[in-house]
């Protein structure tokens, strides 16, 4: 099957996703472009600590080595506890950094002042990946799975693997009358809120439940963590799960029916998929976040896609964070860095507009003068 890998897809992808300047929304108390500090390397060290998506964890562990072996005197601690966990402690001042796979809502942006120095928080897009429909069913390496036909496989509404449901969607495939074992996160999960969103835009009919990163239903299995459900699946035959294409290797992954096409989970789909889908309304200046098209039509994009975005403030107190947060960002952000992510991970690198604009939102961090 193609997996979109011609010239004229990663053209349209590249178009896509330029970024036109947008306006400035003025923070009470934050700096005018271009009076923020640009931090030397050597004026960054000490211990720093992230939490948050596990989809990330494989770009985050070449990203904290990449950068920890540019500086000296640097140790980025990231813990991949799901996006939950990453708001809840970004917000509460515990973690240097979040890390989510959905943006912050108005109100938890509104929060975000008491731990931003008076500022705010700014979602920074880094990650961009495919989620993938992976299964374990012995003797059937490649599946084809309508959106109705995911929603049934996760309600319960099939229980075999030889379902009509399934054979309609993969004619000639011979199929097993093996028990369907679904698979959920069991923690609060940005991938989740992912998955949700793409079956109540692509299916409501058959999964009338709304968005939510705790998964809707009671019963199934469950585990905590990109990696905790993928390796329930593994050693499981009739078991599914949804999971960032980045940990899923070694698993079969459906195909999903994008218009009236079969398309398979890519980097460059997923790339494609954010490209075609309109930003959030403008929060704060840097702020970038995507409000994604599940129901798009168009074959280069596969819509069962996230995107994940670092949380990081606006303004900082705390000399010392706001420093490594401005150089750490800028790594993230650079041709090494998104070159390792995408060696690490399998992610679609971001754009040069893309990774322009993280860059300037970087040098745009205020360091509170007089801070602790």
């Amino acid at each position: 099957m193609s997996r979109l890998h011609s010239r004229a897809a990663r053209a349209a992808v590249v178009l896509a996703l330029t970024i036109p300047p947008l306006a400035a929304c003025t923070v009470p108390g934050a700096a005018a472009p271009g009076t923020a500090e640009t931090p030397g390397p050597a004026a960054i060290s000490g211990t720093f600590r992230g939490v948050g998506a596990s989809s990330q964890e494989r770009a985050m562990a070449a990203w904290t080595a990449g950068f920890a072996g540019e500086h000296d005197g640097v140790t980025v601690a990231f813990d991949p506890a799901g996006s939950g966990k990453g708001r809840a402690e970004f917000l509460a001042g515990t973690a240097d950094f979040g890390a989510t796979d959905v943006p912050l809502t108005d109100e938890e942006m509104d929060a975000s002042a008491a731990v931003c120095a008076g500022g705010n928080a700014v979602d920074l897009p880094v990650y961009i990946s495919p989620i993938v429909v992976a299964f374990d069913v012995p003797g059937v390496e490649e599946l084809r799975l309508s959106p109705g036909t995911i929603a049934g496989l996760f309600t319960g509404e099939i229980e075999s693997w030889d379902d009509a449901a399934i054979a309609a969607d993969n004619p000639g495939v011979a199929l097993p009358d093996l028990a369907v074992i679904p698979v959920h996160r069991s923690d609060s999960s940005g991938t989740t809120e992912n998955f949700t969103d793409y079956l109540h835009a692509t299916a409501p009919a058959d999964w009338p439940h709304e968005p939510a990163s705790s998964w809707p239903l009671p019963d199934g299995s469950s585990a905590e963590g990109t990696s905790g459900v993928v390796g329930v699946v593994k050693g499981t035959p009739g078991a599914v799960t949804y999971a960032d294409a980045s940990q899923a290797g070694g698993l079969g992954a459906a195909s999903i029916l994008v218009g009236d096409q079969w398309v398979a989970s890519s980097a460059e789909g997923a790339a494609g998929a954010a490209g075609l889908s309109p930003r959030n309304p403008v929060r704060y200046e840097d702020d970038l976040s995507y409000r994604l098209d599940r129901t798009t039509t168009n074959p280069n994009a596969y819509p069962l896609v996230l995107v994940s975005y670092l949380l990081v403030c606006s303004r900082y107190e705390d000399e010392a964070t706001g420093r490594f947060v401005k150089a750490f960002v800028g790594h993230v952000a650079s041709d090494a860095g998104q070159d390792a992510a995408a060696a690490a991970a399998g992610s679609a690198p971001l754009t040069p507009a893309q990774r322009e604009w993280l860059r300037k939102a970087a040098e745009r961090v205020f360091l509170v003068p007089g801070g602790p």
